[in-house]
């Protein structure tokens, strides 16, 4: 296929791109054509728990095809960074023997919300392939859904021969954004790859030579519960086009790992494992999967994505391992994704600039997690090598499905490799079984993330839609106040809703969401809670409101519509009535003094560990705040002390908090630090301060106070892991500081008083009682074991002579384990030749150490299974080594029965 490929690719006109030059001449086409270039938006969907990672250029107009969001443009274009690790062809094992699939690529789309349709769009297709690219028409097929007529007259219309375009049914031409819901026929452009002289429509959609590189979905109908399907008053064009596929065509290249798109980070693999052209091809489909994934990792973790067990943390993981797991099978003997991965940001940080300065940060992130899956290999052989031991024993020759997962699950140990070490043994592995647990723990990652599918907006949408047609609310929705001031909103009440559903008024008791034309109260969003407060009506001459509502919390439901949210706490709240709006404003100044910390704690963390920290999420309320980072080290206390200097010192200098708005383009070009899992319009906040110290300059949308030292004291009151490579600091200011000053003082002046000591040296009289109580227990503990002794120096006359040795197996008088041990080693050391198990109930438990000489391990004797056969009688388990292991159980009141087993077991296991 490749040679009959590559001469009819030269034989014809079309241009030859680099993935690059494709990119920029798609976007370029569009928006001559007045198509608004939009940036793709992150891996990470904003607002949709339906969806685990985007997938398609649509994910970021999701709302406005749906109506429920605006946009200030009908026609748009983009080149969309996009996730797949399941479904048709998209299976992670495919990525890498296919020459075609991948789990991260470019996706390049033009849209239309209710602007053209149909005709235009496969106007806009047939130019820019056939007369910009020149892609030869005798290679190109067009499919169209099987009752769509209009398509198929308007591909011939444009020039398409008739006989190459064929109609499909629903399984290949149609496309439904859920069971309800916008949808509509969809038409595919093919392109030939084999020899002209044998092609034929019967191996469109069936053969591989039948490459599929755009697809053009018209979204014209409704669909409703029961099937019917609605004309939508605007149809709209959702299209999707294969960046590297395009590359391939273009670059006479009959798979994509040949283009531009992947040789620069495949030829670096080669360099790095220094393999000559035939080792690389004799390891073809790893380089290829290698390259594959570490593309994905390297845009998965710059969106934000950190390796983790559930959701898309999970799918980074797999893939990250599968990588690493290929690499050491080619050679690699040590991590070296992160290299790898370095060139994937030399090549494609030119377009998605955003990668640069998150440098560091990636390869930081991708080497830890190597080193990690590195170390969990040696503890998985050695679960491993245990698994097929008991196996034996068992009698068994096939690993478990549910084993093999929890190799993989528990490890990271991956299966080919858990295949590979069973078959060298002699067994086998239940991969049905495997599947079946990795496809169920693929649903609970599925199910964690679509934790709460989206509620139905559309009655919100349609009603907010109505009060703006009407002039009750602006086009551009509630007009947001929040950096105006503090003070409270006059306005009418625009609308109430009671359950989802739009009421005319409200009485006492009744939970309810107000709409106002205006308002001051923030809604969450950035890491910042919502304002809370109230909304009144109360005329001057009246001695008391007519009605109030108690505002606990804000919400948007739809873009543009800002709800509040509360209760009526006394009268009745009518549609139409005047209203003002106030919020608490003395819990919003403990907001703003923890907002505006959380921009001085990450401007100090940066400072003391580097520019690749970032923020990796947030939660600003009013009585702290909480500030998770990447840093892949745990902290000391002089970094926790230093850093809470440096924040205090910020403070104290008492710089302005500036506000400007600019573009975000301008902002990034600036240095000003943006958040990896925000997601920015073009006009954006930047909040900072001692910009001309380079202290900080962040994009930000919450509120903040006028200057550092209005923050008043920082304390950090926590700090710790919450994942692999990210840490949590808590972090209290303001009042709430003050108050945790004031009681760590009280409490150090009643220590010093039980200590009869000033202040200043409590710490050291605490420190002298600590240190006469450990040489108080040490003793304490000695006289215990020497007591111990001497009791069981009687009961050495209870052991018993089994086939030239002793067996004791007996309760003892020891109050810790520890005691136990050393009772076990004496007993050892007294009998010789034996098998020694103690028991003791300690803490309400009862436990049994178990010890073997080693003279007798090769008998049969194995100290781990007789503690393990024994605590099964008290309801417990345990294991270890063979000459030494230990068992605890639930029941206490079974240990004699446990222990005078052990006797019967040593005689019936003996060799």
């Amino acid at each position: 296929m490749g040679t009959l490929a590559l001469n009819a690719w030269e034989t014809t006109c079309m241009k030859y791109l680099t993935t690059s030059q494709i990119r920029q001449l798609f976007l370029d086409f569009f928006h001559e054509h007045g198509h608004e270039i939009v940036a793709s938006s992150s891996l990470v969907p904003e607002n949709d728990p339906t969806l685990l990672l985007t997938n398609a250029g649509m994910n970021q107009f999701k709302d406005v095809f749906l109506g429920i969001e605006k946009r200030p443009y009908k026609r748009a274009t983009t080149a969309q960074k996009c996730m797949r690790v399941s479904g048709k062809h998209n299976d992670l094992e495919n990525v890498g023997p296919s020459p075609r699939h991948h789990t991260f690529f470019e996706m390049l789309g033009n849209f239309s919300f209710g602007d053209y349709f149909k005709q235009d769009a496969i106007r806009f297709a047939w130019q820019l392939l056939v007369e910009e690219l020149g892609l030869p028409l005798e290679r190109l097929w067009f499919t169209v859904y099987e009752d769509d007529a209009e398509a198929e007259r308007l591909w011939i219309e444009t020039g398409a021969d008739p006989a190459r375009v064929l109609r499909f049914g629903k399984k290949d031409n149609w496309w439904a954004m859920g069971d309800t819901g916008p949808c509509g026929p969809c038409s595919e452009i093919h392109y030939y790859w084999g020899d002209l002289a044998v092609q034929s429509a019967k191996g469109v959609n069936k053969d591989d030579e039948y490459l599929e590189i755009w697809n053009l979905v018209f979204m014209q109908y409704d669909a409703k519960p029961d099937g019917t399907l609605v004309p939508l008053p605007a149809p709209s064009v959702d299209t999707g086009a294969g960046l590297e596929r395009l590359a391939s065509i273009l670059q006479g290249k009959d798979n994509n790992y040949d283009t531009d798109a992947f040789t620069p980070i495949m030829n670096r693999i080669q360099q790095l494992a220094g393999h000559n052209d035939a080792q690389r091809a004799e390891h073809l489909f790893r380089y290829r999967a290698i390259a594959d994934h570490a593309r994905a990792c390297t845009f998965m973790i710059g969106d934000g994505v950190l390796p983790g067990n559930e959701g898309r943390q999970y799918v980074l993981r797999m893939i990250l391992r599968r990588a690493a797991r290929f690499g050491k099978i080619i050679g690699f003997d040590r991590p070296f994704l992160a290299l790898v991965a370095d060139t994937v940001i030399d090549e494609m940080g030119r377009h998605y600039t955003d990668l640069i300065p998150k440098r560091d940060y990636i390869l930081q992130t991708i080497t830890d997690e190597e080193e990690r899956f590195h170390r969990t290999l040696v503890n998985g052989l050695r679960i491993l090598d245990n698994l097929m031991a008991k196996m034996r024993d068992e009698g068994r020759k096939q690993i478990s499905g549910q084993e093999a997962f929890f190799l993989w699950d528990t490890f990271g140990f991956p299966i080919d490799l858990t295949r590979d070490i069973a078959q060298d043994n002699g067994f086998t592995i239940d991969e049905i079984g495997f599947r079946e647990a990795l496809a169920e723990q693929k649903e609970k990652s599925r199910a964690t993330a679509v934790e709460k599918l989206g509620e139905d907006v559309s009655t919100y949408a349609e009603h907010f839609r109505q009060l703006q047609a009407e002039g009750v609310i602006d086009l551009t929705g509630v007009r947001y106040r929040i950096y105006e001031s503090l003070a409270e909103t006059d306005a009418t009440v625009a609308a109430i809703f009671v359950e989802g559903q739009p009421v005319a008024e409200a009485s006492v008791g009744q939970a309810v969401e107000i709409l106002l034309p205006e308002t001051v109260f923030y809604v969450e969003t950035g890491g910042q809670v919502s304002d809370t407060g109230e909304i009144y009506y109360w005329p001057e001459n009246l001695d008391e409101p007519v009605w109030v509502v108690q505002v606990t919390d804000m919400r948007r439901p739809v873009p543009g519509m800002i709800l509040h949210v509360g209760a009526v706490t006394s009268g009745t709240v009518k549609v139409g009535d005047p209203a003002e709006a106030v919020i608490d404003t003395v819990r919003r100044w403990d907001i703003m003094r923890n907002h505006t910390a959380t921009h001085i704690l990450h401007a100090a963390l940066r400072e003391r560990f580097g520019s690749h920290v970032h923020q990796a999420g947030s939660l600003v309320a009013p009585d702290r705040l909480r500030f998770d980072f990447t840093y892949g080290q745990a902290l000391s206390d002089e970094d926790i002390a230093a850093i809470e200097r440096r924040a205090n010192a910020i403070i104290l200098e008492n710089y302005p908090v500036n506000t400007r708005w600019t573009t975000y383009n301008q902002a990034i070009s600036e240095g000003v630090t943006a958040l990896f899992t925000e997601k920015y319009g073009n006009e954006v906040r930047v909040v900072s301060f001692g910009e001309e110290e380079g202290i900080s300059a962040e994009l930000c949308g919450g509120t903040h106070v006028d200057s550092t030292a209005e923050v008043g004291p920082f304390l950090v009151i926590n700090e710790g892991s919450v994942a692999a490579g990210v840490r949590r600091m808590e972090v209290v200011t303001g009042r709430v500081a003050e108050a945790t000053i004031e009681e760590r003082l009280a409490a150090l002046d009643a220590i010093a008083a039980l200590t009869h000591s000033k202040p200043a040296d409590a710490a050291d009289a605490v420190r002298e009682l600590l240190t006469e109580n450990q040489a108080l227990q040490k003793e304490l503990t000695q006289l215990r074991q020497k007591l111990a002794r001497q009791e069981a120096q009687a009961l050495l006359d209870r052991a018993e002579r089994v086939d030239g040795f002793s067996v004791l197996a007996v309760r003892v008088p020891a109050a810790d384990v520890d005691t136990l041990r050393q009772m076990t080693d004496w007993f050892r050391d007294k009998l010789g030749s034996s098998v020694v198990a103690v028991g003791a109930v300690i803490d309400n438990k009862p436990l049994i150490v178990a010890a073997v000489t080693d003279d007798l391990v090769s008998r049969g004797m194995h100290a781990g299974n007789i503690v393990r056969d024994a605590a099964k009688l008290m309801g417990g388990g345990g294991g270890g080594r063979p000459t030494l292991a230990q068992a605890g159980g639930r029941d206490a009141s079974q240990l004699d029965e446990a222990l005078h087993s052990i006797a019967s077991w040593v005689k019936t296991n003996l060799k």
